[in-house]
């Protein structure tokens, strides 16, 4: 038998975080069916309070995430190492600012990045080979930019992301790691933002941070007093 209060938080996982139809579906898309990444819905929350508008996003590893970006983006270049995903994504992602281009995994992917002539804003790490792309990364961050490495805490039990970590740190990047729950996992992971010192990216509100996804001061000063008065 549950409680009342632990029924309603797990309707605000249902509903808000819309996160039992992501498993079950595998999709990774918000309550109103906007696409997400997989990353954790803390780094999430996080990293849509900012101003993308003017800047160029290169993805490793292509996915729902880059509708996400493409959608908040000047221009966004993801790359894929799988035939079969490559053409799916090239067929199911129609955006002009979004590039997808499929790389053969080793040199050809890693090096991807160095293609055209052009520093990106933000740079995510979330395909193969992250060691050696974190290295390629680290050459075309745009100066005050972020770095994305997902999955970040498979490094308690892999060599590749002990590197990867040690590389991005070694290019005096401040490490900031969200942890928590994520889509379509019924676990929690991490996902790990590497900022330049001098990031400064704006934010869309006039306030940083925002309410996030459920929070108390979200609600009118009448439904929060019921909630509370509810839940005591």
């Amino acid at each position: 038998m549950f409680s009342d209060k632990f029924l309603k938080f797990i309707e605000m996982w249902q509903k808000e975080y819309a996160i039992e139809r992501s498993i079950d579906e595998k999709v990774c898309e918000d309550k109103d069916g906007n696409p997400i990444p997989w990353y954790t819905y803390p780094a999430i929350e996080y990293l849509s309070q900012f101003d993308y508008a003017d800047k160029k996003i290169f993805e490793f590893g292509c996915g729902y995430s880059s509708l996400f970006w493409a959608n908040r983006a000047l221009k966004v270049v993801s790359v894929e190492d799988n035939p079969e995903w490559f053409a799916e994504w090239r067929k199911s992602f129609n955006k002009s600012n979004l590039e997808i281009r499929w790389r053969d995994e080793g040199e050809a992917y890693f090096n991807a990045i160095f293609e055209k002539d052009e520093l990106y804003d933000v740079i995510v790490v979330d395909g193969k080979c992250r060691a050696y792309c974190a290295a390629t990364a680290v050459k075309k961050l745009a100066k005050g930019g972020i770095i994305i490495l997902d999955d970040s805490d498979r490094i308690n039990t892999s060599a590749e992301y002990v590197k990867a970590v040690e590389i991005l740190k070694s290019a005096n990047l401040l490490q900031v790691d969200f942890y928590g729950f994520c889509p379509m996992n019924n676990y929690t992971k991490t996902t790990s933002v590497f900022f330049s010192r001098d990031f400064d990216f704006k934010s869309l509100y006039e306030v940083q941070p925002i309410n996030g996804i459920g929070n108390l001061w979200s609600m009118g000063r009448k439904n929060r007093k019921a909630f509370v008065k509810s839940n005591c």
